[in-house]
């Protein structure tokens, strides 16, 4: 592991707190030189702030950027209300051809926010939302906070146990899902056996346009859930009846929780972030200053994303509707040459994604006849981004595509490349306005390290969660005083710049050796052939550990075990250079789409 030098740290610790006691006056003497210097009359100058040392990335901000903002104290429902009153007229939601306006999407969560009072939800209440991408998950997710609710995100692929095991964990009382056989037979059985007390079901043939809705009655008959309403079991349609006066409920914006944001479990067992409305409202805030220049009531964003995840509720959910924008969803989930033909159809201008999804539209043999120039920006998030795939979909489709980081625990937007800024190679940007970044050294987090030298990523903000839901030991061991300790492994350079090497959890030790895979899937993906990678660490006798790579490849090509280790010998040191590689036909993914090592590492863990 790479420690930061005690004896540097001191002596900058001791000459930062040098600088603050020179910087630091008393009223009186303030006084005494503003008086000196109006005697000696000499010219006034604009005094230039300093950038300090801990805040590099000042000097690399764009102009047209203010760093060091101020969140307002506003509940999470209040974007919404924003966006009803300003815009009730514009296209809120565009689900298969039916449009909603925000003045109907506002009067829906407002009659639902009423329906949800009378059976019983108040200040507190675990409401879970277990859905795909839908309508009804926007209406849902402002009723529960309306209703003085806690929204708990479920993502509906879980299996069984894992939906048990949340449920049980969040004390969810209240389930609002999808009337999909597939969701609906999961659920119902857990009623009485957990927390669960009761389910809302919403009709999805009654959310699309004509005829899509009677079409899908028609032919998915059978993914129609068979089930019995009863005073447990309400329908969408019997909830809403009311006039929409509900009884508005108090919030202290800093401190009351409106969301549980379970983790992926990718190092342990799921945990749930505390994001409190605050920190919701103001990674919106951020997001909008940062990609400037949108314009007010005319963006529209594709919502390939599932808005269960924390990335896509941000960067989709949230960031339009502070921008009044339309979220033209997908459904059930991404498939890339539908987007292609949604983003020239919609003229889309901002498409978030993950890194698999632009290599997936890249790979279509018809990219470069669809015309996607009504794209103003697209973001990565959610996995490193690898320099091919963000090269080869700017040379396809003439769209910037920039790199932005963050986690469930960070609301969760971080920093980001500048849109119209420098985007340097490999970085995952500045910090996001507001936001401090801090790289702490991996041996004591008590100590900052060096500019380009490897440590923990730590984040301080007004997007940072207050904690882990019923884990306070999880909590304590994640934050360094008000930093919250990522996980991750990166640096910073001189310009402010923050670079990710890879996870803690994902880091390779080979005869005592620190191996990144990251950094070796960055020079697999680099050979033609390859079009996705993902390396793992695999038990070896005499290393302890070593490297595994699988690999799939792009269409109708070929390459050889033999053929990729030549490739790599001048590219990798002898200790990460793959020991094994195996290629597959697919690699596994989440919901979301990004590659992941959770089930590969699971699977060479049963073979030994």
């Amino acid at each position: 592991m790479v420690a930061c030098m005690t004896k540097e740290r001191e002596t900058n610790k001791s000459s930062d707190k040098a600088k603050k006691k020179k910087s630091v006056d008393s009223p009186k003497a303030v006084k005494v030189k503003k008086e000196a210097s109006a005697k000696k009359k000499t010219p006034v100058k604009k005094s230039v702030p300093k950038v300090k040392a801990e805040h590099p990335w000042l000097k690399s901000y764009p102009k047209s950027i203010k760093w060091d903002i101020k969140i307002p104290d506003n509940p999470l429902w209040s974007l919404m209300d924003d966006a009803v009153k300003n815009a009730a007229d514009r296209p809120c939601i565009d689900f298969l051809g039916k449009k909603f306006t925000y003045g109907e999407i506002g009067g829906l969560i407002d009659k639902m926010a009423q329906g949800l009072q009378k059976i019983g939800v108040k200040k507190g209440t675990k409401v879970g939302i277990f859905m795909p991408n839908a309508v009804y998950y926007v209406i849902s997710y402002f009723a529960i906070l309306k209703a003085g609710g806690i929204i708990v995100n479920y993502n509906p692929l879980y299996t069984d146990k894992e939906v048990t095991h949340q449920i049980n964990d969040s004390q969810t009382e209240i389930m609002i899902t999808l009337d999909l056989a597939m969701l609906c037979d999961k659920l119902v059985p857990l009623m009485g056996k957990t927390s669960l007390k009761k389910l809302i079901v919403c009709s999805v043939a009654k959310s699309l346009p004509f005829p899509k809705n009677y079409l899908f009655r028609l032919f998915k008959s059978k993914e129609i859930a068979k089930i019995q309403l009863s005073n447990n079991i309400i329908s969408f349609d019997d909830l809403i009846v009311g006039d929409g006066q509900y009884k508005p409920v108090t919030v202290k914006p800093k401190e009351d929780v409106a969301l549980l944001q379970y983790t992926g479990g990718t190092t342990g067992v799921p945990k749930g972030a505390m994001l409190t409305h605050r920190n919701v409202y103001a990674n919106a805030l951020q997001a909008q200053i940062w990609f400037e220049k949108t314009e007010y009531g005319k963006e529209r964003f594709l919502a390939g994303l599932p808005l269960f995840h924390v990335y896509a509720m941000t960067a989709i959910m949230t960031l339009a509707i502070r921008n009044a924008a339309e979220m033209v969803m997908m459904f059930p989930r991404f498939n890339a040459h539908d987007a292609m033909k949604m983003i020239q159809k919609h003229k889309i201008t901002f498409f978030p994604g993950v890194p698999t999804m632009y290599n997936m539209i890249s790979s279509q043999p018809n990219v470069s006849k669809i015309d996607m120039t009504s794209l103003k920006a697209c973001l990565s998030g959610g996995a490193a981004l690898p320099q091919k795939v963000k090269e080869e979909f700017e040379s396809l489709t003439g769209c910037k595509l920039v790199e932005a980081y963050g986690l469930s625990e960070t609301s969760p937007a971080a920093t980001s490349n500048p849109i119209y800024g420098l985007n340097k190679t490999g970085s995952i940007g500045l910090p996001f306005p507001g936001t401090e970044v801090a790289i702490l050294s991996l041996e004591n987090p008590k100590l900052r390290c060096p500019v380009n030298v490897n440590g923990q990523i730590a984040i301080k903000g007004p997007q940072v969660m207050l904690g882990y839901w019923n884990r306070p030991e999880d909590t304590a061991k994640t934050f360094e005083g008000e930093y919250l300790l990522t996980g991750d492994v990166g640096y910073m350079d001189e310009d402010g710049y923050t670079f990710l090497v890879d996870r803690i959890k994902d880091l390779i030790i080979c005869s005592g050796f620190n191996v990144y895979p990251r950094m070796i899937e960055e020079v697999i993906y680099k050979h033609p052939d390859v079009s996705e990678v993902t390396v793992i660490g695999v038990p070896d006798e005499k290393r302890g550990e070593t490297v595994k790579a699988f690999v799939k490849l792009k269409d109708k090509h070929t390459l050889t075990e033999q053929e990729l280790t030549d490739y790599l010998k001048d590219k990798l040191s002898p200790i990460e250079m793959p020991k094994y590689i195996e290629f597959r036909d697919e690699l596994p993914k989440t919901m979301i789409g990004k590659l992941s090592k959770k089930e590969l590492k699971a699977e060479q863990n049963r073979q030994t």
